[in-house]
């Protein structure tokens, strides 16, 4: 029988359960998937404690993407064949051996990909193109400033920003993510517990700063790029897990600057044009091999607490997957 990972009350990680379940009927138009692998993202956490802007019914299965193969369509699906290997985007769902989608939610597994790979990268890089090329429009000889930068998302950024002809600076925690960073394309390296960033950007940029700040992490992080940037700087925020951090507004008019929301899946729902435009340009990237995940960890759909866990606990270089039989 197909196994899921279910929250029927919502807390940490270890508060879920793995259930079986009967496989539901098809609808029209429908598709089942075997999946063989998911990603684990942080609003999956966020999710399942209750503290996401997204609060799905209970019970629920977390998980954002998965990758798979097509078991079985009902009906007509266009594009979509028995046996092909996609990649299928959820709100949440990932976290099963079995999932029904339809064809909208569905996307061909890039051909250098493998199924964890498929499963850990439009989520990630998907927002790190919406912030760089749609909110920040990042020009070549721009100097980037990407926080977090051992992160699944911060490696995206770091990966897209040097394929955009920036000067990518990766501020990171532990020499090991800087090392990751590097290796996907970063100029320079700053170890945060090293030396405060805002020397480090000061230094390397001659005085000048940063064009772009992308920021996943909030916080003091935050507050401190704000002082750490360019004239007409746009300082992207991807998310909080540092904390909320608060604006000074006389910092942002100073330097003429822009502070940019990014939330790249509301952004494909309200304008439908935009998720294609990106997905044919990360999907080029991709099968020239240019771009892919970092996987620091692969674990079994049964341990799905200690690999929510490492992303909780910053041990994630990248991204974490879980993968099936």
């Amino acid at each position: 029988m197909p196994k899921a990972v279910v929250c029927r009350e919502l807390g940490p990680p270890e508060s879920l359960r793995l259930e079986t379940f009967d496989s539901q009927p098809l609808q029209s138009g429908q598709v089942r998937i075997a999946v063989h692998a998911a990603g684990i993202n942080f609003p999956d956490i966020l999710m399942a404690a209750g503290q996401y802007q997204l609060k799905p019914d209970l019970p629920f299965t977390p998980g954002m993407e998965a990758a798979g193969d097509v078991m079985e369509i009902a009906g007509k699906a266009d594009g979509v064949k028995v046996g092909g290997r996609v990649i299928v985007k959820l709100r949440h769902g990932g976290y099963a051996s079995e999932v029904v989608a339809e064809p909208s939610q569905l996307s061909p597994l890039p051909s250098a990909f493998d199924y964890a790979q498929g499963a850990t990268f439009l989520a990630a890089h998907g927002t790190a193109w919406h912030a760089l090329h749609d909110r920040a429009q990042i020009k070549p000889g721009e100097t980037l400033l990407v926080h977090g930068a051992g992160g699944g998302v911060g490696l995206a950024a770091v990966e897209l920003g040097k394929i955009a002809g920036a000067v990518v600076i990766a501020a990171a925690s532990s020499e090991e993510k800087l090392a990751i960073a590097k290796e996907r394309g970063a100029d320079h390296g700053v170890l945060y517990s090293r030396e405060p960033f805002r020397d480090a950007v000061k230094r390397i940029t001659g005085g000048r700063g940063a064009d772009v700040v992308f920021d996943p992490v909030g916080g003091a992080i935050f507050e401190d790029s704000l002082r750490s940037i360019a004239w007409g700087a746009r300082l992207l925020i991807i998310g909080f897990t540092g904390g909320i951090g608060v604006a000074k507004t006389n910092l942002v008019l100073i330097k003429g600057a822009s502070v940019l929301g990014v939330r790249a899946g509301e952004a494909v729902r309200r304008e439908p044009a935009l998720a294609e435009r990106r997905f044919a340009d990360l999907m080029q990237l991709a099968n020239a091999r240019r771009i892919s995940p970092n996987i620091s960890h692969r674990l079994p759909l049964e341990k799905y607490a200690e690999a929510m866990r490492l992303l909780i606990d910053r041990k994630a270089i990248g991204r974490v997957a879980l993968v099936m039989d």
